[in-house]
């Protein structure tokens, strides 16, 4: 999973967010067999915990589901994505693996 992170940055204008999207438009074509899911943008983190449910933040802004033969292969997709060169100020791509479940603690075994 790749999850965009703008690190803080404001929002940016309209021209930029449809600069933006057509360059990731263009990205996502030449990535689409590598694509499971085109994921969405993300709004407010809330966080729960042992004291109930609060506010918080983090840097992520949206995430995208892509599948490689490996981790590395995975965020080599990312390597040159469009929102590198379209947004000012640092921003990055985490490329989170995901894991399959322990077939002890898979939804068919959830009811037995």
């Amino acid at each position: 999973m790749g999850a965009a992170n703008n690190n803080g940055t404001d929002q940016p204008d309209d021209a930029t967010q449809q600069k933006s999207m057509a360059a990731w438009g263009q990205w996502a074509t030449a990535h689409q067999t590598s694509i499971v899911e085109n994921g969405a943008p993300l709004g407010n983190t809330l966080k729960a915990d042992q004291n109930g449910v609060s506010s918080t933040t983090n840097l992520i802004t949206g995430y995208l589901v892509v599948e490689a033969e490996s981790h590395e292969q995975a965020a080599a997709i990312f390597k040159n994505h469009p929102h590198f060169a379209v947004f000012s100020g640092s921003n990055s791509v985490e490329i989170i693996e995901i894991l399959e479940m322990p077939a002890n603690l898979s939804s068919a075994d959830a009811g037995s």
